[in-house]
């Protein structure tokens, strides 16, 4: 390309425009001085170049449906509800669940089981629920509420304290917290 940023814009789009026909995967393109003096000149950042940018493309979305939420339980004993999706394909990877986070966002989204969402995956790899099509509701939609008690060794689950927006299993010797630390200690 030459120095013009029309031309530079217009390739990007260009690009954009093709991406989902690409034999491979892209997520953006990067624009670089081409010159070794001028490239010099500019010089580093602390791990990066001065002389170059990063053109990212705006993540791919589909709309799907949340089937059901189900509840994991991870190494710290967090519940953690799970939106269980109709399969839809997004940029290239067929996604079929999607994490809830917390029974806040739940709350703060107004996700139902039922609804019709948006998804994306996030930075072009961790599925996320960005926004309800509430407008698609039913009214056949079924509210959600983290359980207090743990879906895996029914011991009390709880809050450590009011500003804690997870909810933990209390049982030190819950088989899916055991689990997932041998797995985290493991992986190391």
């Amino acid at each position: 390309l030459k120095n013009s940023l029309v031309e530079i814009e217009k390739y990007y789009q260009q690009l954009l425009a093709e991406r989902e026909n690409l034999p491979f995967e892209i997520d953006g393109l990067v624009v670089k001085v081409n010159g070794l003096q001028e490239q010099e000149l500019l010089g580093m950042r602390a791990r990066t170049p001065r002389y170059a940018i990063a053109l990212k493309f705006p993540p791919s979305e589909a709309i799907t449906k949340i089937n059901q939420i189900t509840v994991q339980v991870g190494r710290t004993g967090v519940l953690t509800p799970v939106a269980e999706l109709e399969p839809v394909l997004v940029g290239g990877v067929t996604v079929k669940r999607a994490t809830l986070h917390n029974q806040d966002e739940i709350n703060r989204k107004d996700m139902r089981i039922g609804d019709t969402v948006v998804i994306r995956r996030q930075g072009d790899v961790i599925p996320a629920v960005i926004s309800v099509l509430t407008d698609k509701r039913t009214g056949k939609e079924i509210a959600f509420t983290l359980p207090d008690i743990c879906p895996i060794c029914n011991s009390k689950a709880e809050k450590e304290s009011e500003s804690d927006a997870a909810i933990r299993c209390t049982n030190i010797s819950c088989p899916a917290k055991l689990s997932e630390r041998i797995k985290h200690f493991v992986s190391r």
